[in-house]
């Protein structure tokens, strides 16, 4: 069976070509938004042939489905602080300075956008934030085992309580979060937790 378009993940000239199409898709995202992005265009700005764009990604969606996967591949990996106070406020920090970057904040808020209408790029947008919560979700998991938190811990629902009231005040006030409302987030996420909200009732 031949790899649905955008999801092979290739090596020399052909990744070179894969990082200029997507770093250019992610610039028309950013500029003008989802219903803008146009593959000819997309091709145009990565100086690359447009036969390899339709034959490589064959679509919008396709196309950007695997900019949220090289996304979810390019990001930082989780922060051991030895607490999990500490993680938490780590993770909360990266998803703050993510919407508070001018490009990237302008990326999330077209793709969210479109995945309310498209059901490929919803999915590619539900695979990107799973690859996220499962490289933060052992913080929680190790803070259970250190005894912070209550045996039970659903390790993922945290890790999403952490980033849910900054991905809501980014798209419901159209204002990035700052460091305090960061570290607000995760205080929040942490209070909770300690107190068993995220664990099974006894």
């Amino acid at each position: 069976m031949s790899a649905e378009p955008g999801t092979v993940r290739p090596g020399g000239r052909t990744a070179r070509v894969r990082t200029a199409v997507l770093r250019a898709a992610g610039d028309v995202l950013a500029e003008q938004g989802f219903d803008r992005l146009d593959l000819a265009d997309v091709a145009r700005r990565a100086e690359v042939g447009k036969t390899t764009v339709y034959r490589r990604w064959g679509s919008v969606t396709g196309l950007v489905a695997d900019l949220l996967a090289d996304m979810a591949e390019q990001s930082l990996p989780r922060t051991r602080t030895g607490s999990v106070r500490g993680d938490l406020r780590a993770n909360a920090s990266l998803v703050q300075r993510t919407l508070a970057d001018p490009r990237q904040g302008a990326l999330f808020r077209a793709v969210i956008a479109a995945a309310a209408c498209d059901d490929r790029t919803a999915q590619a947008l539900r695979r990107f934030y799973e690859v996220r919560v499962a490289e933060w979700a052992p913080c929680v998991a190790a803070g259970v085992t250190r005894g912070e938190l209550p045996a039970g811990t659903d390790a993922g629902t945290v890790v999403r309580a952490v980033s849910a009231p900054l991905y809501y005040g980014f798209l419901t006030t159209g204002t990035a979060p700052d460091p305090a409302d960061a570290e607000r987030a995760a205080d929040a996420a942490v209070a909770a937790a300690e107190a068993g909200v995220y664990a099974p009732s006894a």
